[in-house]
């Protein structure tokens, strides 16, 4: 299992989800969502409405990855498979 989570520093969800791998002894890699990004490979402040409101879904992924603060966090992957926010029962079915 390899276990990566994107996230704000300041972000209590995320800080929960690291602490949740953490007290499971589960290996996991920490990304600052803020610093770092998202390469466009994966699936500032501007007004969300705006993403909202964009007519067609490359405009919305494209303008999700110029600014990252609008995304949920945390995001976190495992292999193929992903959760946005703290989703403990799903993490369960992954050990």
């Amino acid at each position: 299992m390899k276990i990566q989570i994107w996230g704000k520093s300041k972000c209590f969800d995320t800080k929960k989800a690291e602490r949740y791998f953490k007290e499971r002894r589960i290996p996991y890699q920490a990304i600052d969502l803020l610093r770092y990004g998202m390469s466009r490979g994966e699936p500032k402040a501007a007004d969300y409405a705006l993403v909202q409101h964009l007519a067609y879904e490359q405009d919305k992924i494209e303008r999700l990855l110029d600014d990252p603060s609008l995304l949920r966090t945390p995001i976190v992957r495992n292999g193929r498979q992903a959760t946005i926010g703290y989703c403990p029962d799903v993490w369960k079915t992954w050990e």
